[in-house]
């Protein structure tokens, strides 16, 4: 099969796109795919793509590794030559609608907010992963909770400030201040005080208009994966220092992860339950990762749901697909699968 693996982008998640598709296409060579892999924004600068799926090339060589700090988007935007206001990239669109198939490696912004799945939708382009409704209604994180809340779905307390509006300053402390559309804990401040509260809500604006100041769950944090609405065993992610950020997500030995989380029986089935729960409240229909924080006393919260959870080395979701009996070869053929189904 033809597949383009569409990766990198202009989010604050870039490297842990273009990490995400290296091992994508690495996995679909080993499948027997004619792959090829693009950087979303760059695209390939080119004239001749009519034989593209043919080239002997080495797509994902030097797509680098994911740096401790999130990546500097400008200079980025600045190797592209020509119109860099638009989001394709030269030749992007051309070279996947050659393709029988779009394997989606995009995460953040415009990855994962349902843009990109519409527009392919319009041009009959087929993708792996969700569609551009349950993509939009599990990127906004407000608007997730308001969902999570109507379904009695356990998720933290909160509220959403907009830019310009009056700063609420009675808070309870310690508190979380993050943006509404981020990922990868890009934009999260955990606060213990009013200096750092107005810090935080400086800092998150820069990344957006609208942040989310919610309650403080002290506790153990799990991911559930859910495939094809089916949850996958619980995995449990313990930072060795501070809390599960940037750096604690992507760089190797930063934090112990435990996959079957060592949960009590009942505890664990519940927190399945309710990421099936979650998964549908959403109207995903692919697949996603959903994440807990659980109290001392197994109460247990949802915080929000990423619909194209990361695929690095580090990531969770291959971890609970093995614990499941699927290598990460087999998880990608999984993910394919669904996408011809639908």
């Amino acid at each position: 099969m033809k597949i383009v693996v569409l990766a990198g982008g202009i989010s604050t998640e870039r490297d842990v796109s273009l990490s995400s598709g290296t091992m994508i296409y690495n996995a679909l060579h080993r499948l027997g795919h004619q792959v090829i892999m693009l950087d979303v924004y760059l695209g390939y600068p080119e004239e001749e793509i009519g034989q593209i799926f043919e080239l002997n090339k080495e797509w994902a060589k030097d797509m680098g590794a994911i740096g401790a700090k999130n990546p500097d988007i400008e200079a980025i935007k600045a190797k592209r030559s020509g119109d860099s206001k638009a989001f394709f990239g030269p030749h992007v669109i051309d070279i996947c609608q050659q393709a029988e198939l779009v394997f989606l490696a995009l995460h953040g912004e415009n990855g994962e907010n349902g843009k990109i799945q519409a527009a392919f939708d319009l041009l009959g382009i087929r993708y792996t992963g969700n569609d551009p409704v349950g993509c939009a209604l599990a990127m906004d994180k407000a608007l997730a909770k308001e969902l999570f809340r109507f379904h009695e779905i356990p998720t933290p307390s909160g509220m959403t400030l907009r830019q310009g509006e009056e700063i609420p300053e009675q808070i309870e402390y310690p508190c979380v201040v993050k943006t509404t559309c981020g990922g990868s804990s890009v934009g999260v401040y955990i606060v213990h005080n009013q200096t750092e509260y107005h810090t935080a809500l400086h800092d998150a604006f820069t990344y957006e208009n609208e942040v989310i100041v919610e309650q403080y769950i002290k506790g153990r944090e799990f991911g559930v994966g859910v495939v094809g609405g089916k949850a996958l065993p619980v995995i449990e992610i313990a930072p060795v220092t501070g809390f599960y950020d940037y750096k604690n997500k992507y760089q190797a030995g930063s934090a112990i992860e435990t996959c079957p989380a060592e949960l009590p029986t009942d505890i664990a089935l519940s927190m399945q339950k309710c990421a099936e729960q979650v998964f549908k409240v959403l109207r995903l229909d692919s697949y996603a990762r959903m994440d807990f924080l659980m109290e001392d006393n197994g109460a247990f919260y949802c915080l929000e749901a990423n619909t194209l959870p990361g695929m690095t080395p580090t990531s969770l979701l291959p971890q609970e697909a093995k614990e499941a009996g699927y290598s990460y070869d087999a998880l990608c053929a999984w993910i394919i699968r669904m996408a011809m189904e639908k």
